[in-house]
């Protein structure tokens, strides 16, 4: 039998950074059922001009009611720096490329881009700034730079897109449980743990006793 969970997110959706100690937390509830945890990259946005002042205000805005909702940390001060064009497909195609490479690192790379997007005020649209946090989080360097800028993974990366696109998933983050090959839906938005490691084991329940 066949069954994983299926994260449909984005590293620079603050909801998803919202978000993650509780996909951290369920994460490792399926793994001791031996379930495993793949990404899939939504591409939240892909806009060709710099943020404005207006448009920053807009986003903290965002950043403030997730903070509050969540208690994740956010870097109010430096985050969203000067001049940063707000496209994330970089760093999902950097999550892309590391699910390749080396699956099991693709969660704990998106966790450093959050991490250097929302806590650092790191510009992680930059290839540059991709390739280090790749090697932090344990894959080679000169496999993830040249990998990164291939056709093969911008094509994957926007089939990532499109998958979740054709399912009508509109939000991040989105929790799929998929066993062989049905797909059943734990949340489409944050919610906190309390409310879906229940659900989670009932599904893990279902999956041990199939």
């Amino acid at each position: 039998m066949h069954a994983r969970l299926l994260y449909v997110m984005d590293p620079m959706c603050s909801w998803c950074w919202g978000f993650a100690p509780v996909l951290q937390s369920l994460a490792e509830q399926a793994a001791m059922a031996g379930v495993s945890l793949q990404l899939v990259v939504g591409g939240l946005r892909r806009d060709s001009v710099a943020i404005d002042a207006a448009a920053r205000v807009r986003y903290l805005g965002y950043w403030q009611a997730v903070n509050a909702s969540t208690g994740q940390l956010f870097n109010f001060n430096d985050g969203l720096p000067e001049g940063l064009v707000y496209d994330t497909e970089p760093a999902c195609r950097a999550l892309v490329t590391a699910r390749h490479l080396a699956p099991t690192l693709a969660w704990p790379l998106a966790q450093l881009i959050q991490r250097a997007f929302y806590t650092e005020g790191v510009d992680v649209t930059r290839a540059s700034v991709l390739v280090d946090l790749a090697e932090r989080a344990g894959i080679a360097r000169a496999a993830f730079a040249e990998a990164f800028d291939s056709a093969a993974h911008r094509a994957d990366t926007a089939a990532d897109f499109s998958w979740a696109q054709d399912l009508g998933i509109a939000g991040f983050p989105t929790l799929l449980a998929e066993r062989n090959g049905q797909l059943a839906l734990l949340t489409n938005g944050y919610q906190p743990l309390e409310v879906l490691q229940p659900l989670l084991a009932r599904w893990l329940e279902q999956v041990a006793h199939a």
